[in-house]
């Protein structure tokens, strides 16, 4: 999650890309806060180890632009 600014969406889908290479666009949905304020982004991935998400999920973490990452 966090602010909804223009690219904030790639940014998220080009982070985790980085991790899963075969990921499509079409892995990835969005869905705006009620005041539009923040994007939430679900990304459905097949996931080969554990090692592999905490990669995500620390990369994802580092980015100034996610809020908050679960």
């Amino acid at each position: 999650m966090g602010l909804a600014t223009p690219g904030f969406q790639s940014t998220v889908f080009n982070i985790v890309k980085q991790h899963v290479p075969d990921l499509k666009e079409s892995d990835l949905s969005a869905r705006p806060s009620k005041d539009g304020k923040y994007l939430a982004i679900t990304i459905n991935i097949e996931a080969s180890s554990q090692q592999q998400l905490d990669k995500i999920y620390m990369a994802l973490n580092d980015s100034k632009e996610v809020t908050m990452c679960l």
